[in-house]
């Protein structure tokens, strides 16, 4: 299974954002332990790219790790190079959907407006990050009755409460930053615990909404 099948498969993309370099992997493994397949690594956390090199060489044969707020190309360049499989903006621009495309990375760039949206799928994003996503399920579900077949994935705002209702609209991934993960808590063995059984909470009611429409 390749690196945008597990996406589309798994749905949850665990944003970690502003972590200690020391507890990223700590983090990961306890990500990894709950459920979560899918780990982004925001480029404006403290030393990104060696974390993403560190998580690729470790555990990149158990979870899909990734680049976020990529903005530009030479950026995206250095996080594949690092072993980040995946590139994700929280902006549209096409030389970046490129260089990622031409590295065998898959690319989702940040849109919000249907036309956005259409082209970041034009120029080859492979999911489309819709970007602020606000909670909004309704916009969605308007945007999605005439592009159908544009793979979304919302971040923003989207916790365990209204999760289902962003799958129940039809999207296929979902950004999940500080309701999985709080980089500010404290990270003790307790605290990774926690994580663990809220990233199980998390994938639970994916796995739900799955075998609901079997």
């Amino acid at each position: 299974m390749d690196t945008l099948q597990r996406i589309l498969e798994h749905k949850i993309v665990a944003i970690l954002r502003g972590a200690a370099p020391d507890d990223v992997l700590k983090i990961a493994r306890a990500l990894h332990k709950g459920g979560i397949k899918i780990l982004e690594v925001t480029l404006n956390s403290l030393n990104a790219l060696e974390s993403i090199e560190q998580l690729a060489e470790t555990i990149g044969d158990k979870m899909e790790i990734g680049a976020g707020t990529v903005l530009d190309v030479e950026t995206a360049k250095s996080a594949i190079d690092a072993g980040a499989k995946f590139i994700i903006s929280p902006s549209l621009d096409p030389a970046v959907i490129k260089i990622t495309k031409q590295r065998g990375a898959v690319s989702i760039p940040g849109a919000f407006t249907p036309t956005e949206i259409v082209n970041a799928f034009n120029f080859g994003g492979d999911v489309i990050k819709l970007f602020p996503s606000s909670s909004n399920v309704n916009y969605i579900k308007d945007v999605r009755a005439p592009l159908p077949h544009i793979p979304l994935m919302p971040t923003g705002g989207i916790n365990k409460e209204n999760m289902l209702d962003y799958l129940k609209a039809g999207v296929s991934a979902l950004g999940i930053g500080s309701a999985l993960v709080n980089t500010n808590h404290k990270i003790s063995e307790q605290y990774l615990e926690a994580l663990t059984e809220n990233a199980r909470l998390f994938v639970q009611i994916n796995h739900d909404f799955l075998e609901s429409k079997k």
